[in-house]
């Protein structure tokens, strides 16, 4: 069951005056002290390893062994796997061979050619013979000039069936299996992919809003999902200028250097940045408002106000200092700004106790001796008889 209390109207005015008492303002100011000023920008991004090589095949054959997997560390000049040798080995032979028999028709048609060409010099055999004789000649050498280059390609060949490491660093990625053929066509045939984890970027995208603040060298920091409890560091390294539009989102692509020791860090993740555009530690600044504040002259009941005392020329920018009981109105030099503070390069000191706003403090309820409100409850055993 619900009971409704009805107060009447007398008692409603007797509270109102028995609370009622002059309000009084306050002024509200800010110790001027050496602060930090910070301005940033949010984006999300990817990880990426800074150094990542596909390490393929330039030659046809089948896999014959593999000496790397998934996640282990490798060094540059590092075997990483072979492939069979059988015919590489046999075209090295051939290209052998074709060369020693070219070489020997060279040197045949060679012998013949300086035979040739002193007869023809005594004019003892005709210009056709002699010109025949350095057709051959010019023939045999240049046969021999390419059974040369067939055998390096041969030998080089034969060198690519052993695949080393171009770099130190982690197999991210196994492409193939041992006895599977790889076929070397216009496209290089990848077998791994190995990254450098030691130093690792993140690919962030900022707004379009943001991305005029953004700088190369700026300090970021971010954090992944996988350790919620740790901050990593990096630095921004590059801001590409080509846009990306997704569902009229514009944003850019912005790197972040970001080295990893620890090797915590692995292509993928997905880091949640924060860029300072603004870091400035140990300055002299302000909050805004201390710029905008207006002082007034304090009425004959406001004794605790000070009184303010205006610059005798204008300037640009000022603030007003509490200083031995008066408000004295202060040229300052600005610097940077964020949304919260104003850097002060000039005209305040350590100490400065610089105006912001009044405050307008209400009064306590007072209540006269002896009165008693009839309608507030009284204490248990109140109303007994104190008389035994």
């Amino acid at each position: 069951m619900k009971y409704i209390y009805l107060i009447p109207a007398a008692a409603i005015a007797f509270a109102a005056t028995s609370c009622s008492e002059k309000s009084k303002m306050e002024l509200e100011t800010y110790t001027v002290e050496p602060t930090s000023m910070s301005e940033i920008v949010t984006a999300t991004g990817t990880m990426e390893s800074v150094t990542s090589v596909d390490v393929g095949t330039q030659v046809t054959g089948i896999i014959d062994k593999l000496y790397v997997d998934f996640n282990d560390h490798v060094e540059k000049g590092q075997l990483l796997a072979e492939i069979e040798k059988t015919l590489l080995d046999s075209e090295l032979k051939s290209a052998d061979a074709s060369m020693a028999s070219a070489k020997a028709t060279y040197e045949y048609a060679k012998t013949n050619y300086e035979r040739d060409k002193a007869l023809h010099d005594e004019q003892l055999i005709s210009d056709y013979e002699f010109q025949t004789s350095q057709k051959d000649f010019e023939v045999a050498r240049l046969s021999y000039e390419k059974t040369q280059a067939d055998r390096v390609r041969a030998a080089k060949n034969l060198n690519y069936a052993e695949i080393y490491s171009p770099i130190d660093g982690i197999v991210v990625s196994r492409e193939v299996e041992v006895g599977q053929t790889v076929v070397s066509s216009m496209n290089v045939a990848n077998l791994y992919v190995i990254a450098d984890l030691d130093n690792m970027q993140v690919v962030g995208a900022v707004d379009e809003a943001d991305i005029g603040q953004v700088k190369v060298g700026q300090h970021v920091t971010f954090t992944v999902d996988s350790y919620p409890d740790d901050t990593f560091n990096g630095t921004v390294t590059q801001v590409r200028i080509n846009p990306t539009t997704t569902n009229n989102v514009v944003t850019y692509e912005v790197i972040v250097a970001a080295p990893n020791p620890d090797q915590k860090l692995i292509p993928g993740m997905t880091a949640n940045l924060t860029i300072y555009t603004l870091e400035l530690d140990n300055v002299t600044a302000v909050p805004l408002k201390a710029l905008k504040f207006q002082p007034m002259q304090p009425a004959e009941n406001e004794k605790n106000l000070p009184v303010p005392v205006p610059l005798k020329s204008e300037s640009k920018y000022s603030v007003w200092v509490e200083r031995d009981g008066k408000l004295i109105q202060t040229a300052v030099e600005t610097g940077v700004a964020n949304a919260i503070y104003q850097q002060i390069t000039g005209g305040l000191k350590a100490g400065d106790k610089v105006a912001l706003q009044y405050n307008e403090t209400a009064g306590q309820p007072q209540q006269k001796q002896g009165e008693e409100n009839p309608f507030m409850p009284k204490p248990p055993g109140a109303n007994r008889n104190k008389s035994k």
